[in-house]
């Protein structure tokens, strides 16, 4: 930093210098027309001096951005004619321009990215979308400024030869419009007699042929992909979903909502993994859970401490019962009475606008749609280990379990081993959770992950982290017994078993995206295994959207259903305005206790991002409520740009972590900071006021401490 002020502050001198010094009255037509002759007979006595003079003078004008430009453009045609000025101008502006644009990225792009990010997101985008097109047409259009667009792309990520030759080539129209003028100096008056309405509007056609024949490319790339087919004349419908989850569900409403004749397809059970196998069952398996936890510790609360009597089947009788009174919401009947078709069995692209339907009785149906959501999920990923799929339970199949497991293994220390070995633990089992990494809950704040590590040991959870999961074993010893064995290196490398009578394996979800015809349309997939979309949700056939956990990045069921209404819009009105999905405020939680639940940055990921930040933090311990309940270990975080009001992200961690959050993502939504939250009113006492309480802490650190004396003063005054 030391380094880049001191250049700047020699630039600075130099820039100071040049303003003195008697170039700056050639940048004005009046002066360059007022010392023409003496220039010219210094051109004619030491022509090749003056040619590099000159080079040197447009150099400095360019690199410092002095305005002037257009005037030793004419200069250079008046004082070396078209061909000589020509080439002195266009190269000495592309090496000014290359050498702004070299300043712009090494002295000031970490600052502007960190005060200016969003403001610049455009171009990023506009580069990311278009490439060297993009910074072609800004070129060939005179209406955006020279200097302007040397400082703005030495902020982007574009890499700095395809800058030069594209602005090179780009400017050099322009270039030659003014050196062919400055041949004809006595009859320009005025800049404004050379850049007429026409010569401007014939700029400007040209500084759009780069986006025509990139669009023109971008066609051509396209219909290769449709491999030579053709859309059907007409449709049978407007939409077909495939995939009835979160994604599938919402996608479906959205179309049958705006009276589009939508068809959901669905080859399993309606509502998908998360009613049937993941959200609505582990919370049903939480609660029950936590109340056993509740009476081993109910002295806590001035009562007798019980050892929870658990029976396990009625317990697992309960959890499929809770299943059944939350289908109705995601059932065939509902969706079909709110407009949908809904018709069960595989589904398959058979082409890029027709999906073949098999029913569990072999009936095929074969319908068209003018444009396809893809809403297939994910399931669970079980890494290739000796021994390991022949036992492993998944989030999938844990749900059969017919006895509590005396003896479990947990695999992963992400959300879904978090919560199940705590609650088997709990519950009365023995559970051991094994992860990779040195702390659970990798991608929350590291103070959020210990709290959780803590609870989890507390409850009796046996924590192995950085150990490695290397296969399972068979065992018949006096020790362990008959039975199975997970072997596991330590970070010393030794390794040892770790026996269980059930094995869970939660080390994450991989997308479904074979078996329904997504290979022989050519459709990409990304290098995660997902399918791959860009903003608009559409894959590499623009008429096929993907949404939820198939595509990601979030593996979210709120995430998927933010994401289908963005799909559905696009897939039906894209003709007339398309969306851009919007991750920035996505909250999330993981339930545990205590729950842990976040939205927007975390400290790690605002110090990746260059951010001048503060963080605010405000302890359970102290909240009233808390305090009644017995639910002190935990916190409020708040992320803040330094010195403004403005919520960069939040970290909660606590009981009903997961029902906080909610507030701070509406206030995300909604632009609106600390101080907003202060003055909302919040019922006493309630978990709630954690926020106003963590505003006021905001509020007293940036509170004018210039101003207290002066105030200590008046009321003083006012007491005499």
């Amino acid at each position: 930093m030391k380094k880049q002020w001191l250049i700047l502050a020699l630039l600075a001198a130099a820039l100071i210098a040049l303003l003195q010094s008697p170039v700056v009255d050639l940048l004005t037509l009046e002066g360059f027309k007022a010392n023409r002759e003496a220039l010219q007979a210094q051109v004619e006595g030491h022509r090749w001096l003056a040619a590099l003079a000159f080079f040197a003078a447009y150099v400095a004008a360019a690199a410092f951005s002095i305005p002037g430009a257009a005037v030793l453009t004419l200069a250079g045609g008046a004082l070396f004619g078209l061909w000589q000025g020509l080439a002195l101008v266009s190269f000495a502006s592309t090496l000014g321009a290359t050498l702004a644009f070299l300043a712009s990225r090494y002295l000031l792009r970490d600052a502007m990215e960190a005060r200016f990010g969003a403001r610049l997101a455009p171009i990023q985008a506009g580069l990311a979308k278009d490439g060297l097109f993009y910074l072609a047409t800004l070129r060939l259009m005179p209406i955006f400024p020279f200097w302007l667009i040397n400082l703005l792309m030495g902020l982007t990520k574009i890499r700095l030869l395809p800058f030069a030759l594209v602005s090179q080539l780009g400017m050099l129209p322009g270039t030659l419009i003014f050196v062919n003028a400055g041949t004809q100096l006595a009859s320009v008056r005025s800049l404004g007699d050379i850049l007429t309405t026409e010569l401007l509007g014939s700029l400007l056609l040209l500084g759009v042929f780069p986006l025509v024949v990139q669009r023109m490319l971008s066609r051509r790339e396209l219909r290769s992909r449709y491999q030579g087919a053709r859309p059907p004349k007409t449709f049978d419908r407007n939409l077909i979903v495939i995939g009835a989850g979160a994604g599938g569900l919402v996608s479906s409403l959205i179309g049958a909502t705006v009276r589009a004749k939508v068809t959901l397809i669905e080859a399993h059970e309606m509502g998908g993994d998360c009613l049937n196998t993941g959200c609505v069952p582990s919370k049903a398996l939480i609660r029950a859970a936590k109340n056993a936890h509740e009476q081993r510790h109910a002295s806590r609360f001035g009562m007798a401490s019980t050892a929870p009597k658990v029976d396990f089947p009625a317990l697992m009788a309960r959890i499929h019962r809770v299943i059944e009174d939350i289908a109705p919401h995601d059932s065939v009947e509902r969706y079909t009475g709110l407009g949908v078709e809904v018709l069960q069995g595989y589904g398959r692209l058979v082409d890029p606008w027709t999906v073949e339907v098999r029913g569990s009785s072999g009936d095929i149906h074969r319908l068209t749609a003018k444009s396809i959501i893809i809403a297939a999920g994910a399931g669970p990923f079980v890494p290739d280990l000796p021994g390991l799929r022949e036992v492993a339970l998944t989030s999938d199949s844990l749900w059969s379990l017919k006895a509590l497991p005396q003896r479990l293994v947990v695999m992963g220390g992400g959300p879904i081993g978090c919560e199940i070995s705590q609650s088997f633990a709990r519950l009365g089992s023995e559970v051991h959770l094994v992860e990779m990494a040195d702390r659970l809950l990798s991608r929350e704040e590291p103070e959020a992950s210990a709290l959780v590590q803590e609870s989890l040991t507390e409850d009796g959870v046996h924590l192995h982290l950085r150990h490695q999961a290397l296969r399972v074993v068979d065992t018949n010893n006096a020790t362990q017994g008959a039975g199975k064995a997970l072997e596991v290196k330590s970070p010393n490398g030794s390794t040892a078993l770790v026996p269980f009578d059930a094995l869970l394996c939660a080390v994450g979800r991989k997308a479904r995206t074979t078996g329904y015809g997504l290979e022989e349309l050519g459709i990409v997939i990304s290098p995660r295994g997902t399918v791959e979309t860009n903003g608009f949700l559409e894959t590499s056939l623009p008429h096929i959207f993907a949404v939820g956990d198939v595509t990601g990045p979030y593996q979210l069921t709120h995430a998927a259903a933010h994401m289908a209404w963005t799909a559905a819009v696009n897939s039906l009105f894209g003709r007339f305005k398309k969306f851009k999905i919007d991750y920035r405020v996505l909250p999330w939680a993981t339930f545990t206790d205590p729950e842990v639940a976040r939205v927007g940055l975390s400290v790690a990921e605002a110090q990746a991002a260059g951010l001048a930040f503060e963080v605010h933090r405000y302890g359970l311990d102290d909240l009233d409520r808390a305090i009644a309940d017995g639910s002190t270990r935990g916190f409020v975080q708040v992320i803040t740009p330094r010195g403004k009001d403005k919520i960069l992200g939040v970290t909660i961690v606590g009981a009903h972590a997961g029902d906080l959050i909610a507030e701070y993502a509406l206030a995300m939504r909604n632009h609106l900071g600390l101080g907003k939250i202060l003055a909302t009113v919040h019922p006493y006492p309630t978990l709630a006021e954690s926020s106003r309480f963590i505003a006021g802490i905001w509020k007293k650190e940036h509170a004018p401490q210039w101003a207290m004396p002066l105030l200590e003063r008046y009321h003083r005054w006012e007491r005499s």
